[in-house]
């Protein structure tokens, strides 16, 4: 069995095994003409669960070729022009190499004596993180597992920076259409349920500043703590930013904690004409960047970024055994000191890569391509009699609901939209997603691939209608 272990005897081995490997994952990438198989979750686990685990197969190749029936033939594809869905991004081939690169190393990126360089290469893309944000040379982070992690660190910082006497009385500010995850870390932080305030938001979907003011100036008549603002830069369901100057004012008028949620917009850090859509975030006390978003890196590269070095000290805890006291004097760079994980993938190393290769404007002209072919969509949206469109978007998504002529009963309507996205999924020929907009169902084009084109908009368009009619045309003959 030694001679599965990685070292110096086994090295012409692994260029071969990872190399079939590579070559399967080019053939299916060459030959994928849709996104998705429509396979269902009856038809798959059956599948898998016929493999049995305590019987190897003892050769690469026979376990690629069961791979290939149970994970590659079924797997959704990203990269399609036609997935449309969630905020999965297309990755860069500097990034993938990065990756295998970091797999195959495995360093971890908790201590120095165990990942030496890729401690300073991680130290310096935080770095240069930071400066695109606007931060000053006090600011640091770390990367994280994601933005729901980074969102949990940052929202931890500004627990302990509030200094309430009791838990019970700190209060986080945040819009009606923020990340699930505020709420989800409040009660990981050990807040009451009433801790969260939704501040509810404008047409294009942006928090109001009268009224986060109104609550702000309650919430310190009540006698409680307003521990943080949670302004987002690029909500998951809208794409929308709220207006970061004017929130950065009022937590310096109130000395509330401003944390900005650019997991989704953080590609606009990179931008070549969209830069300013995210003015004000420099003053944020804290950010969360999701590189495997709008950075079109593999999961998972994200960050947590804070203008105050200092406040990371609220996350250290230190063992004898791991990163010592003494090791703060001695300035050993240990990781660990700034994050919520011990062991750390070196997932910066493939944001190094992508940088290196393609540069910052390479990416930010990426972005900025599936920003304009969201304006495209939604021009495609406002003129067509057969959709209602939600708001026009700030950076790629598009939120829309299929409006039947004859049909005018809402519950109807939201179950030929529903209806629409299972029949479209099932096929394969496209992958949308979903949401709700007040009590009805909409839905939702994440624009992340440069390759879709405004065509693919409008077959997709024509694929949901399609699909829509079908079953409202099925549903008037069971009603009849």
């Amino acid at each position: 069995m030694r001679s599965h272990l990685l070292n110096d005897t086994t090295a012409e081995r692994y260029r071969r095994s990872v190399t079939e490997g590579i070559e399967r994952v080019a053939a299916k990438l060459a030959t994928t003409d849709r996104p998705f198989t429509g396979v269902t979750a009856d038809d798959l686990a059956p599948r898998i669960e016929r493999i049995d685990l305590d019987r190897p197969l003892h050769d690469t190749t026979a376990v690629l070729d069961e791979l290939e029936e149970v994970y590659l033939r079924d797997a959704v594809y990203f990269h399609h022009p036609r997935y449309l869905a969630h905020l999965n991004c297309p990755v860069v081939i500097p990034a993938v190499v990065g990756e295998a690169v970091l797999s195959a190393v495995n360093s971890s990126l908790d201590t120095w004596d165990q990942s030496a360089g890729g401690t300073l290469i991680e130290r310096r893309l935080i770095d240069w993180t930071n400066a695109r944000i606007g931060f000053g040379p006090s600011a640091d982070g770390v990367f994280t597992s994601g933005g729901s992690q980074s969102n949990l660190q940052a929202l931890l910082l500004a627990r302990e920076e509030a200094k309430a006497q009791s838990l019970a009385d700190l209060r986080i500010f945040a819009s009606d259409v923020s990340h699930f995850s505020v709420r989800k870390s409040a009660k990981l932080l050990g807040l009451s349920a009433d801790c969260v305030v939704s501040i509810p938001v404008d047409h294009d979907k942006r928090m109001q500043t009268v009224a986060l003011a109104r609550e702000l100036e309650r919430c310190k008549r009540d006698g409680l703590v307003p521990m943080a603002v949670v302004a987002t830069a690029g909500t998951t369901d809208f794409g929308s930013i709220d207006p970061l100057p004017e929130i950065a004012e009022l937590c310096s008028q109130f000395g509330t904690w401003m944390h900005v949620d650019a997991a989704y917009g953080c590609g606009l850090l990179t931008s070549l004409r969209n830069r300013d859509r995210i003015d004000g975030i420099e003053r944020a006390d804290s950010v969360t960047v999701d590189y495997h978003k709008s950075f079109f890196q593999p999961v998972s590269s994200s960050a947590v970024l804070v203008r105050d070095a200092a406040t990371l000290g609220h996350a250290t805890y230190h063992a004898e055994y791991l990163n010592p006291r003494r090791m703060v004097q001695e300035r050993i760079p240990n990781q660990v000191d700034k994050s919520l994980q011990t062991t750390r993938r070196f997932d910066a190393l493939k944001l190094w890569m992508t940088l290196r290769v393609m540069g910052a404007d390479g990416i930010g002209q990426l972005f900025d391509e599936v920003c304009e072919l969201a304006e495209e969509g939604w021009k495609l949206l406002a003129g067509d009699p057969r959709y209602d469109v939600v708001v026009q978007p700030s950076l790629s998504t598009l939120v829309f609901r299929y409006i039947p002529a004859a049909v005018t009963d809402p519950a109807e309507i939201d179950r030929a939209n529903l209806y629409a996205r299972k029949a479209l999924f099932a096929s394969g020929d496209a992958v949308v997603a979903g949401t709700k907009v007040g009590d009805r169902h909409y839905l939702k084009f994440t624009l992340l691939n440069p390759e879709t084109t405004a065509d693919d908009i409008s077959a997709v368009l024509d694929l949901i209608a399609g699909h829509a009619e079908q079953y409202l045309g099925e549903s008037l003959d069971r009603a009849s």
